[in-house]
């Protein structure tokens, strides 16, 4: 047991009064989204809250000022304001820097009266280690939950990616899995990446995918399925997701097969989305692209329930090669096969549930969605191999039972804690994030 293990042990059991125990405190700072539109940390979230812990979220606030995360039991959320969100170098380091002063406020104000006994980070950026040596010093567990690569992100989201900011942000990511007691990657390539880049010993890191749960998902509708067939997209709309791939490819399908018995469904919101309507209305495709916006979960299970395919459109880069995309899992757990670019991970995801392409170009795109429109048979097949990834390997149930290890081994429960609420709540809102 490690020393933070056995502080909240100690904590939890020396706090009892009578047959009740209290809960261990264990907090989790996100600071790229509001808690209640990261899907990843409400399911981490509820599986804590399931396993007896006691949960309290660091975010940013989102437009309506939540204090406690939609679908928990008693999941608080304290958030602070970000006005230095925006483009350009110095507005992500005035961004990062007032990230970091709030989540160390707030955590230390949770350390010292509310007795948080361990904490979570989730990434980008990768600017608090500081933190973990100072929780760490005082027998407080830390995890580094890996979300993105950001020296990736960088590279991907910049023109002229500058040397020195990059090796910046290697030296920060290394050190954010260097003085954490437990790394979380997201896949294969993540882990490998703790333990060369991030100098982490294996059985410090552990693989803890993203995906809806099976209990998100409704059961199969009866009837037959429409006659329209449907390609979709879902998620976020900004220049690293490449949307516009699927809009060429949507061009593309128009002249292959005209304009009748199809549609594409661009589900979700970012940067670019009134750069996306501009390029279907100036190419006339307002007819076949429809847009939908920012889904709440019924409503995207619906979407892809009776789709017939779901797009990834993002292009080849290190970061994208790496990253398992959240929209791809949420595909496959609908039984969904998936258009994309041969990426590693993407393969890695969805197998023989995908249909690959070289580039992701929009004639691409259009030539693979075109073939299997009309293959009802080899649909059919890829239907079946994705529901078998998703209930074997993906769903999120998989997921939580190593995600719950970690913290176990980190700030394990008493024996004698009450059985927590069910965790088969509301579902949380449509993913937006786009990777890992």
């Amino acid at each position: 047991m490690t020393a933070a293990g056995s502080r909240a042990n100690a904590h939890a059991e020396t706090t009892t009064t009578g047959p009740t125990v209290r809960r261990p405190h264990v907090a989790i700072a996100v600071v790229n989204l509001p808690a209640e539109r990261d899907r990843r940390v409400i399911r981490e979230s509820l599986a804590l809250e399931s396993a007896g812990y006691r949960v309290t979220v660091i975010c940013p606030r989102g437009r309506d000022g939540l204090r406690q995360l939609p679908g928990s039991r008693d999941t608080a959320i304290r958030s602070f304001p970000q006005p230095f969100a925006g483009a350009g170098l110095l507005s992500f380091a005035a961004e990062f820097a007032w990230a970091f002063l709030c989540v160390a406020w707030h955590l230390a104000v949770l350390v010292a009266r509310h007795r948080v006994v361990a904490a979570q980070v989730c990434n980008p950026p990768d600017v608090f280690w500081p933190l973990a040596l100072v929780m760490r010093a005082t027998g407080r567990g830390w995890i580094f939950d890996h979300h993105d690569l950001s020296p990736e992100l960088y590279a991907c989201k910049t023109a002229t990616p500058r040397p020195a900011v990059s090796r910046l942000l290697t030296w920060f990511e290394r050190l954010s899995m260097r003085f954490a007691d437990e790394v979380v990657a997201t896949n294969e390539s993540y882990r490998q990446i703790a333990l060369t880049r991030g100098g982490c010993a294996p059985e410090k890191v552990t693989i803890v995918r993203n995906g809806p749960a099976a209990g998100e998902i409704a059961a199969p509708a009866p009837g037959d399925p429409a006659d329209d067939k449907q390609i979709v997209y879902i998620g976020v709309i900004n220049e690293q997701d490449h949307v516009d791939r699927a809009v060429l490819a949507a061009e593309r399908l128009v002249g292959l097969r005209g304009r009748d018995g199809w549609e594409m469904v661009i589900a979700g919101d970012g940067e670019c989305l009134p750069v996306l309507r501009a390029m279907v209305d100036e190419r006339g495709l307002g007819d076949v692209v429809r847009f939908t916006g920012w889904l709440q979960a019924p409503e995207v299970d619906a979407l892809l329930r009776g789709a017939t395919l779901g797009i990834q459109p993002d292009v080849f880069s290190d970061m994208t090669n790496l990253s398992t995309m959240a929209k791809t899992v949420e595909y496959l757990a609908r039984g969904l096969p998936v258009v994309a670019v041969d990426l590693l991970e993407t393969r890695r995801t969805a197998g023989a549930a995908g249909r690959y392409v070289a580039t992701g170009s929009g004639d691409e795109f259009g030539k693979a969605i075109d073939e299997l429109l009309d293959d009802e048979a080899r649909l059919a097949q890829m239907r079946a191999v994705a529901r078998d990834r998703f209930t074997a390997v993906l769903a999120w149930e998989h997921q939580a039972a190593a995600y719950l290890g970690v913290w176990r081994r980190l700030a394990p429960t008493p024996n004698s804690l009450p059985p927590a609420a069910p965790t088969d709540a509301t579902p949380p809102p449509a993913a937006p994030d786009g990777s890992s």
